[in-house]
C-alpha cells in the first residue's frame, strides 16, 4: 500500500518526557504493537506495513531519541536509555502495561534492552536485520566490513565532513543497502534527508555508534544471568548488506524461544523492500498462541 493511502490512517503526537520530546505516530486499535526504526531512518520506514498491521493492532511508531522529529539531547544514546525513553512513552504517557515489540537496525538493540528490562511487558519480540552487540559471539561490525561504524564513532570528523553534504552521504546508504538501487524513491529519500539535515541530527545519529562499547558491556552483563523468555522472531535480508542468518544466530544466544531465518531478495531496508514478505512472517508470529 502506498504511503499516501497509509497516511490517512495515521495520527501524529508528541510526548514531552522531560529530558526528551518524542514524536510518535499511532494507527489502528487492538493489542499494542510498537515498531522501532534505526539509522538513518525514522517512523516513516514502516509506512508500507502500517496499514495491514493497523487492521489488527494499536500500532505505535516512535521516532527514537535524537532521530526523526524527536528532540536531540546531548546525551543518552546508549540503548538502555533509549529503550527507557520508549518504556516511559508506553507505560507512563500512554498507560500501557503490555505490548508486542519490533525493532529494525538500532531499533533492534533498543528493543532487546527494553525486553531485558521489562520481560513481562514485552509479550513478543521481533528483531529485523541487526545483531545484538555483546551477544557473546557476533562481530557487530563484521570485522570492519561495516566501515561506517568506526567512522561514526570518530569524534567530530563525520559531522565536519558531512554537514551541508547530507544528500551525498545518506543517499549512498539508501541506494546501496537495498537489494537494488531504487528500493527507496526520490520522495522517500527526501523525507529522510528532511529530518537528518536538521540541526543536531548528525551528532545525534552518530551518538548511536559512539555508545557501542557501552552497549556491548551492558548486554554482556545482562546475558550472563538472563535469557529472553518471550517468543522471538529474528529475520535478516539475504542480499547485499543484509545480515542473513546472523540475526537468528545472535538472538538464539540471548533467548530461549527464538525462531526466524531470512527474507529472500531483500537487503537491509526490510520493511520497504519486501513489506508483503515481512508481513507474511510477522503477522503469523504475532497471532500464534
Amino acid at each position: 500500500m502506498s504511503a499516501t493511502s497509509s497516511a490517512n490512517l495515521l495520527s501524529h503526537h508528541f510526548a514531552n518526557l522531560g529530558d526528551v520530546n518524542l514524536h510518535y505516530v499511532t494507527a489502528g486499535s487492538g493489542f499494542p504493537l510498537v515498531l522501532l526504526h534505526g539509522w538513518p531512518q525514522s517512523w516513516y520506514a514502516w509506512r508500507h506495513v502500517l496499514p495491514a498491521l493497523a487492521n489488527r493492532y494499536q500500532v505505535i511508531v516512535p521516532d527514537l531519541r535524537g532521530l526523526g522529529d524527536s528532540s536531540r539531547p546531548l546525551e543518552g544514546y546508549d540503548k538502555k536509555t533509549i529503550g527507557n525513553d520508549i518504556w516511559r512513552l508506553l507505560h507512563e504517557h500512554l498507560g500501557l502495561d503490555a505490548f508486542h515489540l519490533v525493532g529494525h537496525d538500532w531499533g533492534g538493540p533498543t528493543a532487546y534492552a527494553m525486553a531485558a528490562a521489562h520481560p513481562a511487558a514485552v509479550r513478543k519480540l521481533a528483531v529485523l536485520d541487526v545483531t545484538i552487540p555483546g551477544d557473546g559471539s557476533t562481530n557487530f561490525s563484521q570485522g570492519g566490513r561495516r566501515w561506517h561504524h568506526a567512522f561514526h564513532q570518530t569524534a567530530d570528523l563525520p559531522e565536519a565532513l558531512i554537514a551541508g553534504r547530507e544528500d551525498i552521504y545518506f543517499t549512498w546508504f539508501y541506494r546501496n543497502w537495498g537489494h537494488h538501487p531504487n528500493v527507496l524513491s526520490a520522495a522517500d529519500i527526501a523525507e529522510y534527508l528532511r529530518v537528518y539535515s536538521q540541526p543536531g541530527a548528525l551528532r545525534a545519529g552518530f551518538s548511536y555508534y559512539r555508545n557501542l562499547a557501552r552497549d556491548m558491556a551492558d548486554n554482556e552483563a545482562t546475558a550472563k544471568t538472563f535469557k529472553l523468555p518471550m517468543p522471538v522472531l529474528a529475520l535478516g535480508g539475504n542480499k547485499g548488506w543484509g545480515r542473513g542468518m546472523e540475526v537468528l544466530e545472535s538472538l538464539q544466544r540471548l533467548g530461549d524461544n527464538v525462531h526466524g531465518g531470512v527474507i529472500d531478495n531483500c537487503g537491509h531496508w526490510m520493511a520497504e523492500e519486501q513489506p508483503e514478505a515481512l508481513l507474511g512472517h510477522l503477522i503469523p508470529f504475532l497471532e500464534a498462541a
